[in-house]
């Protein structure tokens, strides 16, 4: 099949340097200036080796493809679908968050977006280079997406990934947030690895609190999430582990905290539910961002 990476990032590196191993064809959308000098061939390190695949560098996606991968931040969106000039038969969406789908199925149709989530610490080393750097990687699709991706998504099994087919989109959506929202603000607003987190008793309880408020509001949102399932997951974590958001927090990069808090924070005014440590740690990470803009001014 055809595939189309927006986003070359670390997921979406990683996404397209694997399938591009298993023999997919593999096609990256990049900006512009960065054209010239992308390499013809993906690489992607792991604890069990380096995986290599070739691919096609594109400023614009003039070309129809089978599926297109959008791995971008969630604030780069809009824009980077602006290189997408040909409609692909289906889109498959990595984004953090829960809102972007209603806006790419109001684009390209309800039934050509089938949602999707993926778990795993990865970075991106250079053009074209990345590393994951998690033991795991936990891809879960919708289940609209089984008679074009399910074979695909048994080979990716061999690879090393967990994969699940789940039919209940809230529950696809909100299982991933209610796992990365709690991680990614603790770490974010504490400064702390999963390690050192743990051994802090009040930066503990506040995960504990936040991971039960966001599977609070999940519930409220149609989703079935186990709260025990999620505690093993976290418990399961490397101690050196850190969030992307407290990697571009202590870049000074922009972040996607209304992406991944403020579905939390909105769907706790809908539904009448409290949440006040998530609302802490976002006003917590909120005045840190304002600290380092002030000392850039």
């Amino acid at each position: 099949m055809r595939h189309a990476i927006l986003g070359a990032g670390a997921i979406g590196g990683l996404v397209g340097t694997v399938l591009g191993s298993l023999g997919e064809d593999i096609t990256v959308i990049v900006r512009p200036e960065k054209l010239a000098g992308y390499p013809g061939t993906l690489s992607l390190e792991r604890s069990s080796g380096t995986i290599t695949a070739p691919a096609k560098a594109v400023a614009r996606l003039t070309q129809p493809v089978d599926v297109l991968w959008i791995a971008t931040k969630t604030y780069q969106l809009q824009a980077a679908l602006d290189a997408v000039e040909s409609a692909p038969n289906t889109v498959v969406p990595l984004l953090n968050g829960v809102d972007h789908v209603a806006a790419l199925r109001s684009r390209y149709g309800h039934d050509h977006v089938v949602p999707a989530t993926i778990a795993v610490e990865a970075e991106r080393l250079a053009p074209g280079r990345f590393i994951q750097r998690s033991p795991f990687v936990r891809f879960n699709l919708g289940a609209g997406a089984e008679p074009l991706l399910g074979p695909m998504a048994v080979r990716l099994t061999n690879l090393g990934f967990t994969c699940q087919l789940i039919l209940n989109e809230q529950t696809l959506l909100w299982g991933k947030l209610c796992f990365l929202a709690p991680i990614a603000l603790v770490t974010s607003a504490s400064g702390k690895n999963k390690g050192e987190f743990y051994a802090d008793a009040a930066w503990k309880g506040k995960l504990d609190s936040a991971v039960a408020e966001a599977c609070a509001v999940a519930r409220a949102d149609g989703a079935e999430v186990n709260l025990a399932k999620l505690q093993e997951t976290f418990d399961g974590l490397p101690p050196t582990m850190r969030s992307s958001m407290q990697k571009d927090l202590a870049a000074g990069r922009q972040l996607e905290l209304d992406a991944i808090g403020g579905p939390i924070v909105r769907g706790g005014e809908r539904y009448g539910i409290a949440i006040p440590t998530t609302s802490d740690l976002i006003a917590t990470i909120n005045a840190a961002v304002d600290n380092k803009n002030s000392r850039k001014a």
